[in-house]
């Protein structure tokens, strides 16, 4: 029984560091995209438009990233 949960727990670990390596791709990927920092758009201009669609994108990603998981 021991040796299942260890398993489990690998697993978890594999899929998670998966799902954040995708989420860090995806996110560098538009931030190279666009023509302006998002993270300076955000902090300092206080771009509220701008949070909100990456909040949707955010959300939407680990949706995707968690249908493809199991």
């Amino acid at each position: 029984m021991e040796t299942s949960h260890i398993s489990g727990l690998f697993s978890v670990l594999i899929y998670a560091g998966l799902g954040i390596a995708v989420f860090a791709l995806v996110l560098l990927l538009v931030e190279v995209a666009t023509k302006y920092s998002i993270n300076r758009k955000i902090a300092d201009d206080g771009n509220i438009a701008l949070a909100i669609v990456l909040g949707s994108m955010i959300i939407a990603l680990g949706m995707i990233i968690s249908a493809a998981i199991r």
